[in-house]
C-alpha cells in the first residue's frame, strides 16, 4: 500500500513491550515512517513511553510520527493496525486476589492468567474490555487488523470471534518461536537450521513435526534425540529463569509422544498430574515453581523503576529485533511480501479434531490479502483429548460472557482439570463465590457477587 501506515497501541503503558513490538517495526523500510497512536488510562506511564517511542525512532533514524491519547476511539481513528496489550486489574489487586484467595482452598497455582480459577476471573475481566475497542474499531477503522497479545489468549480471540465476528483479529504469543529456540539450544543445533510445524491451542499447542535439516537437504527427525536427552539428563539445560528448569513438558513428551509449545510452569496448571496437595515430592521432582508469576511481577515492577529513569536520561534508545510476530504481520500486510506466523484464530476447520468455534493456534500465511490460517486436519488423538480438557473450561468462560450467565462461571471451574484434581464441587463453589466478591467491580456488572460469601 501507499504512504505510511497508521498503527495504534492500546495499552501503550506497557513500555518495555512496546518498546520491542515499536522497535521491530521502526526498523522494517517501508513502516519507519508510520503514524504511531499510543494510547493508556495511566497518563504518566503514557507519557514514559511517548518519550521511549520518539527516541526509538531518533536512534534509528525513523521518520515516524508518535501521538499520545487517553481516549481510546480518538486513538483508533484511522487505524491500519491496532495492537493490544493490557492486564486489566494489574499485578495488584487482581493477580494478588487470583493467587491468594484460592491458595486459602488448597489450590496452588504457578501463573494462573490462561486457564483454571485465574485464567477464568482474568477473562471475565479482560474481555469486557476487549469488546469496547471493537466496538470503537467498527465505529472508526473497521477494516484494521486487531493484533492481540492479552491473556487468557484463547477466550480472548474466543469471544471477539463470537461476538464481533467481522473484526479482523489475531491472537498473538511467543511460546511457538521461543520453546523451538530453547529445544534447538538443548540439542546444540543452530536454530536455523530447525524445521517444525506446530498446532493446538494457545498455551497447548504441539510440535506435529520438529526436524534438523541435513547437509544433504533432507530432514532428520528430532523427537528420539529430544527422549534420549531428558531420559540421559543432558535435558532441559538451565534456561532464563533458574526456579523453571522445565521438567514438565520433557516428562509430558515421553508420554505423548510430543513436545508442547508453552513453558512447564504454564503446563503444569493446564494437567491434573503435578501440583497436588500433599504430594511435596513431585513439586520437587519437577522444579514447579509455585506462584511463580507474583514473583515475576515483583521483579518486573522493580526493575522497571530503573529502566523508566535510564530511558528518560538517554539520548539514544538501541533496540534488538525481538521474536514477536507484530513486525512482520504489518509488514507483510502493508507491502504484500508474504511470511508467515503462528496466530490464535478462531478454527473454521483448519484443526478438524477441535471444535469449529474454538480459538486454534495454527500456522497462517500473511500477505497483501491479511492473515491466512493454514489446514492442519485432525491432531493425534492423545492431544485432542488434553486440548479437549482446556477447551471445556474456555468455553464456558465464553458462554458466561456471551449470555451473562453466572452459572457458567461455575461450571467452567468445575471443568477445570487442576481446579476438579484438587477440590470437591462445595469448595469450588465456595471459591468462585469469593473471587467474585473479592474482584466486585473489576468484573462486569453481572458476574458481580450478590451472595455471601462462604467461609473457606
Amino acid at each position: 500500500m501507499a504512504g505510511n501506515p497508521k498503527i495504534t497501541f492500546i495499552g501503550a503503558g506497557s513500555t518495555v513491550f512496546m518498546k520491542n513490538i515499536i522497535g521491530d517495526i521502526l526498523q522494517r523500510p517501508a513502516l519507519a515512517g508510520a503514524k504511531i497512536a499510543l494510547m493508556d488510562i495511566n497518563s504518566q506511564r503514557l507519557e514514559e513511553s511517548a518519550i521511549v517511542a520518539r527516541k526509538l525512532a531518533s536512534t534509528l533514524g525513523a521518520s515516524a510520527a508518535v501521538e499520545t491519547f487517553t481516549d481510546q476511539r480518538q486513538a483508533l481513528d484511522g487505524a491500519d493496525f491496532v495492537v493490544v496489550a493490557f492486564q486489566i486489574g494489574g499485578y495488584e489487586p487482581c493477580t494478588v486476589t487470583d493467587f491468594e484467595v484460592p491458595k486459602k482452598y488448597g489450590l496452588r497455582q504457578t501463573i494462573a492468567d490462561t486457564l483454571g480459577v485465574g485464567g477464568i476471573m482474568r477473562g471475565l475481566r479482560t474481555v469486557p474490555h476487549l469488546w469496547k475497542i471493537c466496538e470503537d474499531m467498527l465505529a472508526v477503522c473497521p477494516e484494521a487488523i486487531m493484533l492481540q497479545y492479552v491473556n487468557p489468549m484463547a477466550i480472548n480471540t474466543w469471544a471477539i470471534a463470537e461476538k464481533y465476528p467481522t473484526i479482523k483479529q489475531v491472537g498473538l504469543c511467543h511460546s511457538v518461536q521461543g520453546t523451538a529456540m530453547e529445544l534447538a539450544k538443548d540439542l546444540d543445533i543452530p536454530y536455523d537450521e530447525i524445521r517444525y510445524r506446530s498446532a493446538g491451542i494457545n498455551h497447548m499447542a504441539f510440535y506435529l513435526k520438529f526436524e534438523h535439516r541435513q547437509a544433504d537437504g533432507s530432514y532428520r527427525d528430532l523427537y528420539p534425540d529430544l527422549v534420549r536427552a531428558y531420559r540421559e539428563g543432558q535435558a532441559p539445560k538451565p534456561g532464563w529463569n533458574p526456579r523453571c528448569p522445565n521438567k514438565v513438558r520433557y516428562e509430558m513428551l515421553t508420554r505423548l509422544g510430543y513436545f508442547v509449545t508453552e513453558s512447564s510452569e504454564h503446563f503444569a496448571e493446564y494437567t491434573p498430574y503435578f501440583i497436588k496437595e500433599g504430594r511435596e515430592d513431585l513439586i520437587e521432582k519437577f522444579g514447579i515453581p509455585l506462584d511463580e508469576y507474583p514473583k515475576r511481577c515483583i521483579e518486573q515492577i522493580a526493575r522497571w523503576k530503573n529502566q523508566a529513569e535510564q530511558y528518560r536520561s538517554a539520548d539514544k534508545i538501541e533496540v534488538a529485533q525481538s521474536k514477536e510476530y507484530a513486525s512482520s504481520i504489518i509488514n507483510s500486510v502493508w507491502t504484500g511480501e508474504p511470511s508467515v506466523i503462528y496466530g490464535n484464530v478462531r478454527n473454521n476447520g483448519c484443526i478438524t479434531s477441535l471444535p469449529y468455534n474454538c480459538a486454534a493456534e495454527v500456522p497462517c500465511l500473511v500477505d497483501a490479502s491479511g492473515i491466512q490460517p493454514t489446514f492442519i486436519g485432525d491432531l493425534p488423538p492423545q492431544l485432542t483429548a488434553l486440548i479437549r480438557t482446556n477447551i471445556n473450561v474456555q468455553e464456558l468462560t465464553v458462554q458466561a460472557l456471551m449470555t451473562e450467565n453466572r452459572e457458567h462461571i461455575y461450571h467452567a471451574a468445575m471443568m477445570d482439570p487442576h481446579t476438579a484434581a484438587e477440590l470437591d464441587l462445595d469448595q469450588i463453589w465456595s471459591l468462585v463465590d469469593e473471587l467474585l466478591a473479592t474482584h466486585g467491580t473489576w468484573l462486569p456488572e453481572w458476574a458481580r457477587s450478590d451472595r455471601k460469601v462462604q467461609a473457606a
